[in-house]
This record gives structure tokens, sequence and C-alpha cells, in this order.
């Protein structure tokens, strides 16, 4: 018998997939509410916002990705099959995606750092942090393909490294606008010229 989820569970995960499907300002809190089947005095039980609530989403939103970067950059083969294997996780989540959907949802991190660029801090510190690990972990797989001759030295530095993320989540969100995940198989491709330039 699988265990029941609690209130507080159901908020987070109803929020997680409103808010990857339509951003942070189109979901209200009477929304998430409802598709949790939480009473809204409930909600204020576990959250003091909608803001406390949307960092929670984004740890547990990373929480689940970080397990799949790790595994990938810290898996067998050279540092530059390791980076390809990173690069093609968030492809294929995003293919599968579509598969079930019928749409691509895009990054909900990415998705947030756009919406709100210039809005609710603590949502924005918060994600700021996890590019932060998600470059230095990129990073420190290019310092290793340097190492093994893969790349020049000088494409394997913090800068080089947030140009790929960048390159990732760009072409993650033009995959959710034209809601075609097919936009994402010129990633690998791509990284390898920046990877390569002098």
């Amino acid at each position: 018998m699988g265990r029941t989820s609690t209130a507080r569970e159901r908020l987070l995960d109803a929020t997680g997939e409103l808010m990857r499907g339509r951003g942070y300002a189109a979901v209200g809190v009477a929304e998430i509410c409802a598709k949790a089947e939480v009473k809204k005095g409930s909600f204020y039980h576990f959250f003091e916002s909608k803001q406390a609530l949307t960092v929670e989403v984004v740890d547990a939103y990373w929480a689940a990705e970080r397990p799949c970067w790790t595994e990938a950059v810290t898996g067998p083969g050279p540092a530059l099959d390791r980076l390809r294997r990173l690069l093609a996780g968030p492809a294929e989540l995003q293919r599968r995606v579509k598969e079930t959907t019928g749409s691509v949802d895009g990054c909900l991190l990415g998705n947030l750092a756009l919406e709100l660029s210039t809005q609710e801090p603590d949502v924005r510190a918060r994600l700021d942090e996890i590019f932060d690990e998600q470059i230095a972990t990129v990073a420190a797989v290019l310092a290793e393909a340097a190492t093994e001759g893969a790349v020049p030295a000088d494409r394997s530095g913090p800068d080089v490294a947030r140009a790929v993320v960048a390159q990732l989540e760009g072409l993650v969100l033009l995959a959710k606008l034209k809601n075609d995940p097919a936009v994402l198989d010129g990633l690998w491709p791509q990284v390898r010229l920046l990877l390569s330039a002098a």
C-alpha cells in the first residue's frame, strides 16, 4: 500500500506542476489549494506566502535534479563524454514531457528566473544559488577535460561553464517557445564549438 501524501506535499506538487506549465504570476494561492485539495487556511499553516512556497518548490525541483547532474559528471569515461551525458539529460526530459503531455514545459528554474528577474527576491536568490552550483559543476568537468587535453585551458573556466549552462537554458526556452524538443538536438554540437573556440 502506497504512502498517502500530506497536505504540505500536495501543495508543493500542485505548485510545481502549475508553475511549470503557466508560470508564477498566472497561478494564485486559491488555484494551488484547489488542485492540491487543501483548504486555503491550511496553506498559510504551512507557508507564510506564495513566495515562501515557491522557494520550497524550487528546492524540491533541484533536489530531484541534482542527483542526475552528479551521476552524469561523476560516472565513467572521459570528461567530455560525461559533460555530453549531463547535457543530454535535460534534452531527453523535454522529449518525454512532450510525449506525455503534448507540450514542452521547459525548465522550472529557467522559467522562474526569466519571469521573476525583477521581483520576489527570495526566489531569485535561491535560483541564483542553484545556477551557481550548476556552473561550478560544469566548470569542474571542463577543468578535467582541460587536464585530459580535450579542451584548451582557456576554455575550462567559470565564464565558459556559465556559457554552457546558458546555452542549455536558452535552448530549453526556445524548445518551449516552439513546443518542439528537437530544438535541443543542436545543443552538443554548439557546446563543442564553444569549447574549441580560441
